[in-house]
């Protein structure tokens, strides 16, 4: 939690709050899109039309949630969508090898599996007001 000069809790704007409710919203799309009818769920989280718009207003907002609580979850968000994309690199560049086709299946589940874990936690400890974790 962030705390002032006089030791009182930083409150963020309910706009920021709105916001990431919204952006882990978006995330829960994202994934959903992605189990239901894309290859892959990391595929579909990093390239799908809920999740950029996401990623977007993260940036865009996450100046009103600095100096609070808040800001710990547009951290998380934000990383969350990088490592996602960044494990999805490695496994397409894996994909193109025929030796390392099940290594990419496996991080592909794996990652799948990690963002659920990400979007729900982050989500729940959101909803209870509390602080992410780096």
């Amino acid at each position: 939690m962030s705390i002032d000069s006089e030791l009182r809790v930083v409150e963020p704007v309910q706009s920021a709050l709105t916001v990431a409710h919204v952006v882990y919203a978006l995330h829960a799309i994202a994934i959903l899109l992605g189990v239901m009818g894309s290859p892959t769920v990391v595929g579909s989280f990093v390239g799908s039309v809920p999740s950029i718009i996401a990623v977007i207003l993260n940036y865009m907002k996450r100046h009103n949630a600095r100096g609070t609580w808040l800001d710990s979850h547009y951290r998380w968000q934000i990383r969350t969508f990088w490592f996602a994309f960044f494990w999805l690199v490695i496994a397409a560049v894996l994909l193109v090898t025929v030796v390392a086709i099940p290594i990419s299946i496996a991080i592909l589940v794996a990652v799948g599996i990690w963002l659920i874990y990400r979007i729900a936690r982050g989500w729940l400890r959101l909803a209870d007001k509390l602080a992410m974790y780096s």
